[in-house]
């Protein structure tokens, strides 16, 4: 059962030695940490050596959850990866957030249920504006390249012999939108 620490800033400038410094203060055995992106977990090595690394009853312990996960999902799979391997998540920065205890799993559990809810508001807002837009009036989607007039203009002189590739210039499109527009 042991601490282990992640460390990770996003960019090569910056740095973190006060995340290793505040891990190896909570007792961390091991520390992982790198400069990478946290858009993903492909793009973070050290993660993945620390994910292989744990052993059942192991803590990871990073100094804010930020530096762990970038949302609420991948913070959610990460926690179930955890479960799966019988280990524990705690944040130095966020106290509530220490899955060894009864109420920091119930802490994360109410938080993601909390960005859950906020989702399905902002989800709601934005169908709502949409609708009041699209009665509005509003288009949405890219502008047409041609006119219906040009479409029109474009197929009789197509069927006059013109090519494609030729009306393609005359129109200023490519020949695929011309395709398109002709098919």
């Amino acid at each position: 059962m042991a601490k282990v620490g992640y460390a990770r800033v996003s960019s090569k400038g910056q740095d973190y030695t006060a995340q290793v410094a505040a891990l190896k203060a909570a007792g961390c055995e091991r520390i992982y940490s790198e400069k990478a992106s946290g858009k993903s977990t492909d793009g973070r090595p050290q993660f993945k050596k620390l994910m292989k690394a744990l052993l059942p009853g192991d803590t990871v312990v990073v100094a804010k959850l930020d530096r762990l996960a970038r949302s609420t999902r991948d913070l959610a799979n990460i926690l179930h990866e955890l479960n799966e391997q019988s280990c524990g998540l705690t944040s130095l920065g966020e106290p509530w957030c220490d899955t060894t205890t009864e109420i920091g799993r119930l802490m994360i559990t109410i938080m993601g249920g909390i960005a859950e809810f906020e989702r399905g508001l902002i989800r709601a807002r934005t169908e709502e504006g949409l609708e009041e837009a699209r009665a509005k009036g509003t288009k949405f989607g890219r502008k047409r390249a041609m006119t219906p007039e040009e479409v029109r203009v474009a197929a009789e002189r197509y069927a006059k012999g013109e090519t494609q590739a030729q009306l393609a210039v005359v129109y200023g499109v490519s020949e695929a939108t011309m395709w398109r527009a002709l098919s």
